[in-house]
């Protein structure tokens, strides 16, 4: 094994007889400290091998035992040999790739005490004259054997070796069966090799052979990689920029050593302090669960991916608060103590180097998004925080994945002692070991942000990263990306690079995997001139299979656009918002009462004022509390216009058209009780016969509160000009019907309005006439606040008394008591497919708080999936299948729903977002 300091000199003279190039590096002679991004050597020329003199084709079969002097390889070898070419016939078994010559050979390496450099090559007969190197992952030390397909590429499309392609790759300079195995790194050529040394001598290795094989060199090279592939391909085109014409970095680990040191930090926090900071697997789903419900919806669309990962991060403050224990001490797995949380914020945060610098000076390493919707744990990926609070020396993989990378770096990247006690390594100040992290990282980072030699020739990058990156930070790639353009300017990024990030998408795992023809991209850019734009990405998640989102290039993120299929990319917009993304459209500008009622029938003031989203909710009227009884609060923000309260648990949400949803803590019983409010109400203080602006034949749902318990209800009825009104149910139903003013089981009444409360007092009348309209008399059973909504009526119907119902027909199988309840109107005219698509806050008589999404014919509420029938019964009713049995009505952006299935029974309001 080559050691620093007193086998540098004697290394140097081994490279000279080699003809080899480079220098610098100390303990390093593989590579310059700092690698320029020319190709040089830090002063010197670049060195390139002498041109291969011309050669006529060679059959795949004379490639076996030819061999390539260490002159004609750039990097210091002591040569390359072919083990093997073997054709490989296309109807072979097992080959799905065409007829092609099958290449592996060996690199030699110039330290005896180095493993060789394994290189895997393949020859298609139908050479379409254009190659492709395949970056690798991990540790390496496994074979890339460039028989793969496109990663994250169209499931259906073939390999490239299968689409004429010659392709190939390489171990990165020793071997192992474990991409996590850190012990090659004691090697400094082995290590320099793994930092990309190897890459530049297998490509010139691969070249020559391309040029044996085929007489003529290839028209287009392309390289891909990901994760330390991805790295790859970056550290490729800074060191080497001449050599390939198109890159495609997906995941990249390109902050390689800062990296690493988070892995240790994250380590510190799980298990220093006697493991205080380790979270079980259920503590850490009760993390990631707590940030769905409160971020996902900050996209527009209930689907289970944050992608609005920004308004997100302003969240982190009550997200971790929501999440703390009471008193900071670890009581149960309901709730995180002060050192569990530390560990949330080790995981989340950027670590900071202030005492010293990484590679091309950079200062810290990306936090992951474990707050913005990345998973460390649970059925959308492999890895998890480990099973125990006391890890081993070395870490296992019964410990938490992110430390166990850490720890093999720590142990042989750096300090080279197996043993060493990795929790005692400070990432922040590493003391003594400081300069030797920054050699590492001059050897294997890939952060020279000056790609201009690259693009000079006409180069083109493609990067792609998982918001939700549980591995590789997509901050730190973010970081690289701004210093990429802060070097070689906005210009040049938009002419030469792409880069996209997908939300929901971990480290190859994730809610939403994308796939997506890259290669397609970078061949139609590179070829063609046709830059890629704004592509479609089908998701490959299992469960989600085959539903499409936009590729939205950086800083850009996919919003729903409020209607249409969740599951389809055209009804999602790339946008980049500024601005406070949280800000609600729908407040009030200045203090505002809405005015409106709950499900108890109770008649409601609610007081916002949006500088302090303090409220108030005043009760008016009330057959369960004293008139003047009032709630305050503070309204905290969800996003999407929704806002925790102090009401046991209820949702505010503000829509459009002034429309104010809520709850108010029930008077009894516990739990909430729904309500929906108005900015603005039709008055009409000249008494009767002068309703005509808000008359109509409508459909009410609602609920009653009898001594049984709560039941849905539903009806037709009619609101005349002079104020009157009727509600009608099938007699056999005792539901919905088309509007028949005689019908038998019916209610009266009509409305007085009250200038104190700016309401209407409702008073019922008898039903004993069948034609009669009374606006005289009669008993005072609630009240009508009929808001207006853009212009339109949206009537709330309160009922607080229990009355008795004479009937017309005795015979008739009318009800004989209505009991206290909320009922909402709408219309009866036709409610065609699409008018109500949107995704809905709602909430329900059962103190429940949940999603619904309308598109077209397909209604999802909760978790329930249900298919719609339109104008069902009734012209404006939606009726719902067996999946969530029940019927809806819609009218100026309010949902209200009554479920069918008896077990279930329930009333729920709902606002679109």
């Amino acid at each position: 094994m080559l050691r620093a300091g007193a086998t540098a000199l004697g290394l140097s003279l081994i490279l000279a007889a080699c003809g080899g190039g480079g220098g610098g590096g100390g303990g390093f002679p593989f590579l310059p400290v700092n690698p320029p991004a020319n190709g040089g050597d830090g002063g010197n020329p670049p060195v390139e091998p002498p041109p291969p003199p011309a050669q006529t084709a060679k059959a795949c079969a004379e490639l076996a035992g030819m061999t390539l002097a260490a002159a004609q390889i750039s990097l210091p070898t002591q040569g390359a040999t072919v083990t093997s070419a073997t054709a490989v016939a296309a109807g072979d078994a097992g080959n799905n790739y065409g007829d092609y010559c099958r290449v592996r050979g060996t690199i030699q390496p110039v330290d005896p005490n180095s493993q060789l450099i394994n290189f895997a090559l393949n020859l298609p007969e139908k050479w379409n004259q254009k190659t492709i190197h395949f970056g690798g992952g991990g540790f390496d030390g496994v074979l890339i054997d460039g028989t793969e397909q496109i990663r994250f590429g169209p499931q259906d499309k073939p390999a490239p070796l299968a689409l004429g392609y010659a392709t190939y790759g390489d171990d990165s300079g020793h071997q192992s069966s474990s991409i996590t195995d850190g012990k090659f790194a004691a090697n400094d050529e082995q290590l320099a090799n793994y930092g990309g040394l190897s890459l530049k001598k297998t490509r010139d290795v691969a070249q020559a052979l391309v040029l044996a094989r085929y007489g003529s060199k290839p028209k287009k090279a392309y390289f891909l990689g990901t994760s330390t592939g991805g790295r790859d391909a970056l550290s490729y085109i800074q060191r080497w920029p001449l050599d390939y014409d198109g890159v495609i970095a997906n995941e990249p680990a390109l902050n390689y050593t800062g990296t690493r040191l988070s892995n240790v930090a994250v380590g510190r926090a799980l298990y220093n302090n006697g493991g205080a900071g380790w979270m079980n697997l259920t503590e850490t789903l009760l993390v990631q669960r707590t940030v769905l419900q409160a971020c996902d919806k900050l996209d527009g669309a209930a689907d289970g991916i944050v992608s609005n990962v920004e308004s997100c991060r302003q969240l982190n403050t009550q997200i971790r608060a929501s999440l703390r224990c009471p008193g900071g001490a670890n009581t149960s797995d309901s709730c995180l103590s002060d050192a569990q949380l530390e560990t949330v914020d080790a995981i989340e945060s950027p670590l900071e180097f202030t005492s010293y610098s990484l590679a091309n000076g950079v200062k810290r390493a990306g936090g992951y998004n474990l707050l913005e919707g990345a998973l460390v744990a649970g059925p959308y990926t492999t890895r998890d925080l480990g099973t125990r609070k006391t890890p081993d020396n070395p870490a296992t993989s019964a410990d938490a994945n992110m430390y166990v990378t850490g720890d093999q770096w720590v142990k042989f990247f750096v300090t080279r002692a197996p043993l060493f006690p990795t929790l005692d390594f400070d990432p922040v100040n590493p003391g003594a070991y400081a300069a030797r992290v920054t050699e590492v990282s001059n050897l294997t980072d890939a952060t020279n942000p000056d790609l201009a030699p690259f693009f000079a020739h006409g180069g083109k990058l493609i990067m792609l990263h998982g918001l939700a990156d549980e591995v590789i930070s997509p901050n730190s790639t973010i970081d690289y990306y701004k210093q990429l353009i802060a070097t070689v300017g906005q210009a040049s990024v938009d002419q030469n690079v792409r880069f996209y990030t997908v939300p929901g998408m971990g480290h190859g795992t994730g809610v939403f995997i994308p796939n997506w023809d890259s290669l397609a991209a970078l061949e139609g850019w590179v070829e063609g001139g046709l830059a890629p734009a704004t592509g479609v990405a089908v998701d490959a998640v299992a469960g989600t299979y085959g539903r499409t989102r936009p590729l939205c290039q950086f800083p850009a993120w996919p919003k729903y656009r409020g209607s249409g299929s969740l599951d389809a990319a055209v009804n999602y917009s790339c946008v980049t918002e500024v601005g406070d993304p949280l800000a609600c459209p729908n407040l009030p500008a200045a203090v505002t009462t809405y005015k409106g009622g709950d499900s108890f029938g109770e008649e409601l003031s609610v007081k916002i004022d949006p500088a302090t989203m303090a409220y108030t909710v005043t009760v008016d009227a009330s057959a369960q509390r004293a008139t003047g009884t009032t709630r305050n609060g503070t309204l905290v923000s969800q996003g999407q216009c929704s806002y925790s309260s102090a009401e046991s648990g209820a949702v505010f949400s503000f829509a459009a058209g002034g429309v104010l949803q809520g709850g108010v803590s029930a008077p009894s019983g516990g739990g909430f009780a729904p309500l929906v409010a108005f900015q603005n109400t039709f008055q009409n203080a000249s008494g009767s016969n002068g309703f005509k602006p808000v008359t109509m034949i409508f459909n009410a749902v609602g609920e009653e509160m009898g001594t049984g318990g709560t039941v849905a209800f539903s009806s037709a009825g009619r609101l005349r000009n002079a104020g009157t009104f009727q509600f009608c149910r099938d007699p056999v139903t005792r539901s919905f019907m088309v509007y028949d003013q005689t019908c038998k089981d019916t209610e009266k009444g009509y409305l007085s309005y009250n200038a104190t409360q700016g309401a209407y007092d409702m008073y019922t009348t008898s039903t004993a006439k069948a034609d009669s309209a009374e606006t005289t008399g009669g008993t005072l059973t609630g009240s009508v606040v009929i808001g207006m909504v853009n212009g339109a009526p949206a009537p709330l119907y309160l009922r607080r008394v229990s009355t008795a119902v004479p009937a017309a027909d005795t015979t008739a199988n009318v009800a004989t008591t209505i009991a206290p309840g909320m009922r909402l109107l709408a219309t009866q005219a036709p409610l065609a497919s699409g008018t109500a698509d949107g995704s809905y806050a709602m909430l329900s008589v059962k103190s429940e708080s949940r999603d619904a999404t309308v598109v077209g014919s397909a209604l999802n509420l909760g978790s329930a999936a249900a298919t719609l029938t339109y104008d069902a019964p009734v012209l404006g009713v939606a009726q719902s299948d067996a999946g969530r049995p029940g019927n809806f009505i819609f009218n100026g952006g309010i949902l209200a729903f009554i479920t069918t299935d008896g077990t279930n029974a329930a009333f729920e309001l709902g606002v679109r977002h």
